[in-house]
């Protein structure tokens, strides 16, 4: 069968086009990767699965990046757990056995392969898993990382005090009433 030039053309460009046009759904929705290849979206890697993110829920400036971070995922059910470690009920058993007090010296995330990270690190993998991939790239840059690490360092040396709870130690650190 014999396709004249006009056909091949449109043919060729309706492919070319509906490419692009998947590779750009792909970049708006933030979730994408470029590989030396192609591009792979997020929901096409499943890399994102079953992370799960212990946070201070009486942390009012952890709560607003996690708030932020579970608006960024609302369109991705389950592929992030939230786990406010304030709450009673929180069990670290379930967690890798991250007791709530490890977990209140630093932000810890537990990726698919149940594997912990802490600081910086849980920041990386925390965005990457909301879509933010290039901000977790770009805070794990070689020239940025120790920058990262220090200012880290200091809020996380300095938040129970910045948040109305200094002086607590163990047990639950809730702010105290004046």
């Amino acid at each position: 069968m014999k396709i004249s030039s006009h056909s091949g053309h449109c043919m060729i460009k309706m492919t070319v086009s509906t490419s692009w046009f998947r590779a750009l759904r792909c970049i708006r929705s933030r979730t994408s990767v470029f590989t030396s290849q192609r591009l792979l979206c997020s929901h096409q890697r499943g890399s994102s699965e079953n992370i799960r993110v212990l946070y201070d829920g009486e942390c009012p400036i952890c709560v607003k990046e996690i708030r932020f971070l579970q608006f960024l995922q609302r369109n991705r059910a389950d592929k992030v757990h939230f786990v406010d470690i304030s709450l009673p009920e929180y069990d670290g058993s379930k967690y890798e056995s991250v007791s709530y007090e490890t977990a209140m010296e630093e932000m810890t995330v537990i990726d698919k392969n149940n594997k912990i990270h802490r600081g910086v690190p849980a920041f990386t993998v925390m965005y990457s898993a909301v879509g933010l991939d290039w901000l977790g790239r770009f805070i794990s840059l070689p020239l940025i990382r120790p920058l990262m690490d220090r200012a880290y360092d200091v809020f996380a040396r300095n938040r129970l005090k910045w948040t109305g709870r200094e002086g607590c130690t163990t047990g639950r650190c809730v702010k105290k009433e004046r």
